[in-house]
């Protein structure tokens, strides 16, 4: 009985101690599953904001689970028809001038996307922030008036990812991601990212506007609204082929 008690007592003042990874990993699971559905296609606009200059870009995205992405560029003329493609761990991008398909190493997912504020990885999502990473809860917070979780994810040995350690603030009713410190290797913040006008996107509330934020570039950032969402549609597995990539519309 006393053994008993002593357990129960720790129950009640360590709540987390005994279910924390997984707790947590289910949060950033449940996040994950939410933005993406068994597939999902999306239209967006990306807008680079730079002290002198703004510069816009459209977007048609497919995806199909975690090993398949599709994005390709719509507008500006001068990058229209530009397509990334994921296959599992594999990137490709098809450039029309130049008619070729190029693979991109590992090391490339770290370097802007086409000159965004957002990393190869950030677009096409090579690494998965639930396979890639071990999930810790931190103390919970207030995002924009909304209870959120606060979810550290460190990456796993063997995993290559772009970032030494990420931290997510998820909400708690809606699991949505409204809120990303990403740090570097040292353990210096690099971005921030913020998420709002949460909406009705393709059925689910998500949020409609993503900026982020680089801490070390006064007046920089990259806003990613999207326009339209749909979940669940099936895609055929072809249109994920390094053979359609120039003929995507």
């Amino acid at each position: 009985m006393i053994r008993f008690r002593h357990f129960f007592f720790l129950v009640l003042i360590f709540p987390t101690f005994f279910a924390l990874g997984q707790d947590a990993l289910t949060v950033i699971k449940k996040a994950d599953d939410k933005a993406k559905g068994i597939s999902s296609q999306a239209t967006m606009t990306i807008q680079i904001v730079r002290p002198s200059w703004t510069r816009e870009m459209s977007l048609k995205t497919w995806a199909k689970g975690n090993d398949l992405a599709l994005i390709l560029v719509t507008a500006p003329v001068k990058d229209k028809g530009i397509v990334y493609l994921k296959r599992k761990k594999e990137v490709w991008n098809w450039i029309p001038a130049i008619e070729r398909n190029i693979k991109l190493p590992p090391s490339m997912m770290s370097q802007s996307w086409m000159g965004t504020d957002f990393t190869n990885d950030d677009l096409v999502k090579e690494a998965s922030i639930v396979e890639d990473y071990t999930h810790s809860f931190l103390p919970n917070a207030v995002i924009d008036g909304r209870d959120c979780y606060q979810v550290q994810m460190t990456p796993k040995p063997e995993a290559a990812v772009v970032w030494g350690k990420v931290l997510l603030w998820v909400d708690k009713k809606e699991f949505i991601i409204l809120h990303g410190e990403y740090y570097d290797e040292s353990g210096k913040l690099v971005n921030t990212m913020h998420a709002s006008d949460i909406r009705e996107l393709g059925g689910r509330m998500l949020p409609a506007r993503m900026e982020m934020v680089p801490l070390d570039k006064k007046g920089n950032k990259t806003i990613l609204i999207y326009r339209d969402m749909i979940f669940d549609k099936p895609i055929a597995d072809d249109l994920f082929s390094t053979q359609f990539m120039s003929k995507v519309q």
